[in-house]
């Protein structure tokens, strides 16, 4: 057996149902405190360097600054820099988009349509009943699609799934009228983008959280399954 598939055992053998194993992935994916505090502080140090010195160039170097620092510290820790690259990636993509226009406002475009793009992608997913939460399980049990066989672990992703859409739904409901809104925004931009971060994000796991203590699905469908719907 080679070592991804007794690693894929591994893990399906320590969770024998479907809800313990989308909670621990999802609490893998999100990186912990730490990973949710890592992709705020970029934003943070941008939106504060604009708002005290109104200089796109100073925040956008205060912003990939601070990304800098906290993958360094990731390094001399010799821990997992994947939160702080993704945060560094997003961080350089807001910088080509405010130093290009000279406005810094558009530094938070790029937020805005992926957001949407996200959005769009995962209600797609459930109107095809191919729902993306699925292939967290998936990639626990070593097959991808077998999830789909059973009606009552689609419906349990497709609602789950739903819980993911609704932070990025509400964030571009609310940034992109501030982005249309005449004037200087960044900074009303970059208060909205911080608030609907993290805090978005913690209160949509902690629904799925809630929804996933409700039943007991096994992974394995030859087991009896508690609090299971009918199909």
């Amino acid at each position: 057996m080679s070592e991804t598939e007794t690693g894929t055992a591994r893990e399906t053998a320590a969770h024998d149902t479907v809800e313990a194993a989308v909670r621990a992935q999802l609490t893998k994916a999100l990186g912990g405190v730490r990973g949710m505090v890592e992709a705020a502080v970029p934003t943070i140090a941008f939106t504060g360097t604009y708002v005290a010195a109104k200089d796109v160039k100073l925040a956008v170097g205060a912003g990939v600054g601070a990304a800098v620092v906290l993958l360094l510290a990731r390094i001399a820790q010799r821990s997992s820099p994947q939160f702080v690259l993704n945060s560094l990636i997003g961080i350089a993509i807001a910088a080509f988009f405010a130093l290009r226009s000279g406005k810094a406002e558009n530094a938070f475009l790029p937020g805005i349509m992926l957001n949407a793009g996200y959005a769009a992608a995962m209600i797609f997913s459930i109107v095809v009943r191919w729902p993306v939460v699925g292939f967290i399980i998936g990639s626990v049990t070593g097959d991808p699609t077998a999830w789909r066989a059973d009606p009552g672990i689609v419906r349990l992703c497709s609602r789950l799934t739903w819980l993911l859409v609704l932070p990025c739904a509400a964030r571009v409901a609310v940034q992109y009228p501030i982005y249309l809104a005449d004037g200087d925004q960044s900074g009303l931009l970059g208060t909205a983008k911080i608030a609907m971060g993290w805090p978005l994000q913690v209160a949509a796991l902690a629904a799925m959280v809630w929804l996933l203590t409700r039943g007991r699905t096994p992974i394995n469908r030859g087991a009896p399954a508690e609090n299971e719907e009918p199909a």
